[in-house]
């Protein structure tokens, strides 16, 4: 594993300007445990900067207010990468969304490639929606458009 980055790649970039989804983890508020979520609604505005919209009744928001150090990992340009940085609610109610949805801002503090050595990913993994498809498009144009404006 080779020294961290400050800032994230342009490859990273490109993956965080399209639909992919990544594993958020926090520290629990009320357990001090490690929490993982799987979130689909993420961009990167540059490279030192995500942003990351949730659900304003996850415990997630509690915890990001109790603590405010995150980890992102994603796969992106044929590997696997861990973001560390510190997270703070800048919107508490996205505008022009249509559920409850919280903007929450992550400050990059290190980009480490995690991947086990000797190896590269060759095929990213893949999700479906498993509700209406319509529906989820409208919301996904919506969230997007809301976070890129945040």
């Amino acid at each position: 594993m080779a020294d961290h980055m400050t800032s994230l790649s342009q490859p990273i970039m490109d993956t965080l300007q399209q639909e992919t989804f990544v594993v958020l983890n926090t520290i629990d508020s009320e357990t001090g445990n490690i929490t993982a979520n799987a979130i689909s609604w993420i961009t990167a505005p540059s490279p030192e900067k995500l942003r990351i919209a949730i659900d304003r009744r996850s415990r997630l928001i509690n915890n990001i207010q109790a603590n405010e150090r995150v980890t992102v990992s994603l796969f992106a340009a044929g590997s696997f990468y861990s973001i560390q940085g510190r997270a703070k609610i800048v919107q508490e109610q996205m505008d022009e969304v249509a559920i409850k949805l919280a903007c929450i801002e992550v400050e990059i503090d290190a980009v480490w490639d995690s991947m086990f050595y000797g190896s590269r990913i060759t095929a990213p993994p893949e999700y479906e929606r498993t509700y209406d498809q319509r529906a989820a498009d409208k919301l996904d144009a919506q969230v997007f458009a809301a976070l890129k404006k945040a």
